[in-house]
């Protein structure tokens, strides 16, 4: 379509990391459902914070039991190394998830579909926006297409001419408008929302991260 820019530069760089993508993506149908807890732990310590740092936590809550252990995990996103803001407030939404989880994971593995488990983890879960609930989904496979508009996406959208601002902020309304236009843009492209997603990011961090 005549908004999209550069779309030379789009189908170069799928060319160049579409099979690492791809493989990517594979990972993320593989997690096992014992893994879920802490993937969406991960998803709650991202936001505002280092998505690197937020990984170097979950693997310790993860090596520490932290969904059976009786721990604040507090400390954890403490420790300078690898500290994740707003510390205080993560941690008590990762203890109230904790109790929750039963009824998440029965959300998750049930038949509903994307769009509805994401409603509900919006509407029930505290500290997951529909960006964090569909990073959380994404990263077990179970997103079905959903796009994940954090400011690397959303940059990215701009620059490919999905977009022809960005967004001040993000409310409901504007994240199901600039997901639909996204949506659209990767039908056009015929490349899924999923490996685009993965694309932008390392297009922004030259890493495909999770």
């Amino acid at each position: 379509m005549k908004q999209y820019k550069h779309l030379d530069e789009l189908f170069l760089a799928y060319h160049q990391r579409g099979k690492k993508i791809r493989k990517r993506l594979r990972e993320y149908a593989q997690v096992p459902v014992e893994k879920y807890f802490y993937e969406l732990a991960y998803c709650l310590m991202t936001p505002q914070s280092s998505a690197v740092n937020a990984g170097k936590v979950q693997v310790l809550l993860e090596e520490h039991d932290f969904l059976n252990a009786d721990f604040n995990p507090e400390p954890f996103l403490l420790i300078k190394e690898h500290y994740v803001r707003f510390h205080k407030t993560k941690a008590k939404w990762l203890m109230e998830m904790k109790m929750q989880f039963p009824s998440i994971i029965k959300i998750i593995r049930s038949n509903h579909t994307a769009v509805e488990k994401r409603e509900w983890l919006v509407h029930h879960v505290k500290g997951l926006s529909y960006k964090e609930s569909t990073h959380f989904l994404r990263n077990i496979g179970e997103n079905g297409g959903l796009a994940i508009l954090d400011r690397h996406i959303l940059r990215n959208l701009k620059h490919y001419g999905v977009l022809r601002l960005l967004p001040l902020t993000v409310t409901k309304k504007h994240y199901l408008s600039i997901e639909k236009k996204f949506q659209k843009f990767s039908t056009f492209a015929r490349i899924s929302v999923d490996e685009l997603d993965l694309l932008f990011w390392s297009n922004e961090t030259g890493e495909i991260l999770k």
